[in-house]
């Protein structure tokens, strides 16, 4: 925290004002991105799972990811945010405890997005694994999700981390278009302060903010990737579990 103010302090651009709402606006950002990202990998994995069935959980799956990936992630939180307030019987529901609050509307909108993306990176990289080892395992027998938990994932895994980590700077950076929808995340409570004061020199320091949430990130797969086996899981956690795949 008090390296942080030294940061501000340093460009003498800002009031001690302004210096907390900064700190609490990159902590929202932040946390919107992890949340979104442990979200959207979870929904990307059931995602995954109907890609390779042959249900119609399959077509479901591609039209989601197509309308996903087609229409901006704005529109996507405005549907959200602004659009299920238009239905009655979604604000007399359960679900109107959710969605009536904009943090709650951003992250669902982040995560779905962040989804479908996530989706497609890994139904590429099981589609790269030889088609000899798919048929081995179901000549074995296997189930699809025997085949997934024990085959597939682990090993699309190992090469999955580092694009993945391009996945994790996307949700970053599009966490600034929250501030549309009355969040002061820290590019929202940027705009915010050039309004009042015409210091556009807050920008640097939000540009360094956004490095720095970067940096951790990046930082944070670069050591994931080094406790990676090369079955794609990690030495620590699955190692019994490794052992039993092999």
């Amino acid at each position: 925290m008090h390296n942080v103010i030294e940061i501000f302090n340093a460009f003498n651009v800002l009031n001690d004002e302004w210096i907390k709402p900064l700190i609490s606006g990159t902590a929202l950002t932040f946390s919107l991105t992890i949340l979104a990202l442990i979200m959207g990998f979870c929904l990307a994995i059931i995602l995954t799972y109907a890609l390779y069935t042959q249900t119609m959980f399959k077509a479901l799956a591609k039209g989601f990811i197509f309308f996903t990936r087609s229409v901006p992630l704005l529109v996507q939180i405005f549907l959200l945010y602004y659009g299920s307030a238009q239905f009655e019987w979604l604000r007399n529901s359960v679900l109107w405890e959710i969605l009536q609050y904009p943090f709650s509307c951003a992250l669902i909108a982040l995560a779905l997005n962040s989804s479908a993306y996530t989706a497609v990176l890994l139904q590429q990289n099981i589609n790269c694994i030889p088609k000899g080892e798919i048929e081995a395992c179901i000549l074995l027998n296997m189930s699809l999700y025997t085949r997934m938990r024990k085959i597939l994932l682990p090993r699309v895994l190992s090469t999955f981390w580092p694009v993945y980590s391009n996945e994790a700077m996307m949700v970053l950076k599009s966490t600034s278009l929250v501030s549309t929808i009355t969040l002061m995340d820290l590019m929202g409570v940027t705009r915010q302060i050039i309004a009042k004061t015409f210091q556009w020199d807050v920008l640097i320091i939000t540009g360094i903010l956004y490095f720095l949430m970067s940096a951790l990130l990046v930082g944070f797969f670069n050591q994931l990737c080094h406790n990676v086996r090369n079955d794609g899981t990690s030495k620590r956690f699955f190692s019994n579990d490794c052992s039993s795949c092999n």
